[in-house]
């Protein structure tokens, strides 16, 4: 519809239609015509079923180099092969046959090593477990707890707290869990032992420090499977406690603040926390309740 530049308003079409040479019959035919030739068109359009649907997209899935593409993206390659289809249809297709991204990475999961043994111990000093945790200080940033646990009896030996997370400040509660039980740190300490210290792949404990400090105390290491915290399920359960306990309520100004609140935590766990696995005991509790036993 053309405007008129100084008023704004749009010229009559009859107006227009008068200046062109038309009549307003001609121009109405033409408009019928067309209008019918596009309905034409869509009546003519061929529409896939189901069936052959899954079949275009099962080609575009097989023959793709990526893993990760969803339905908006499968619809769009259909696009490109003039495939005519609504999204959402392709969307159900796709969920329907479990085509859908998350569905489609059977390859990574047989790489999986799933863990279907147990991490608990007859007896105390045969597995620790360690790992560590990001908490954060008010005005300071994130900061690092480490904690080593005893698989026995879930007790937390030892743990340190430092404003950077490296394999130096990973490695000093295992030396401190080390002094606290045996008395000592030294070369070969814990060798001829059955104690074994289990750790993820995280690079503090893969690093080559850390693992020629575990070789000179004489730590035997038990990596858990790669993305299978079960494995190192103690001290996960730990970490997880200490979070919805101290680390997701309390709002701390200094490290040093932090260290008075999570040592009292610990105290109270060790002494006071009931754990179902032990019988409702605490790990101070389930220790002694066996050393009187044994004895």
């Amino acid at each position: 519809m053309l405007t008129n530049g100084r008023t704004g308003t749009h010229y009559p079409m009859s107006l227009i239609l008068r200046a062109a040479g038309y009549s307003s019959s001609t121009w109405y035919c033409s408009r019928k015509k067309s209008s019918s030739a596009k309905r034409k068109m869509r009546q003519n359009k061929v529409v896939l079923s189901d069936a052959e649907i899954l079949v275009e997209i099962n080609k575009i899935l097989s023959s793709s180099i990526f893993h990760g593409e969803g339905y908006r993206k499968t619809w769009m390659r259909l696009r490109r092969k003039n495939i005519i289809v609504d999204k959402d249809r392709v969307n159900a297709i796709m969920r329907d046959n479990n085509l859908l991204s998350p569905y489609r990475h059977s390859v990574l999961k047989k790489k999986r090593c799933e863990h279907n043994g147990t991490i608990t111990t007859a007896g105390q000093n045969r597995m620790w477990g360690t790992d560590g945790k990001r908490f954060y200080i008010e005005g300071q940033g994130w900061h690092w707890f480490f904690g080593v646990i005893d698989h026995y009896n879930d007790e937390l030996l030892a743990w340190h707290t430092a404003k950077t997370g490296n394999r130096f400040a990973a490695m000093e509660p295992v030396k401190m869990a080390i002094k606290k039980q045996f008395g000592r740190v030294e070369k070969d300490v814990c060798t001829g032992m059955e104690l074994k210290l289990r750790s993820d792949h995280g690079t503090q404990y893969d690093s080559k420090d850390f693992m020629e400090e575990m070789e000179f105390l004489g730590v035997n290491m038990s990596k858990s499977f790669v993305r299978s915290p079960q494995c190192n399920g103690c001290i996960e359960r730990f970490n997880r406690t200490i979070e919805e306990e101290v680390f997701s309520i309390e709002r701390f100004h200094s490290l040093e603040e932090a260290n008075e609140v999570i040592n009292s935590f610990i105290e109270a766990y060790n002494k006071d926390w009931m754990i179902h696995r032990l019988g409702c005991l605490s790990p101070i509790e389930y220790k002694y309740l066996h050393l009187i036993e044994a004895a």
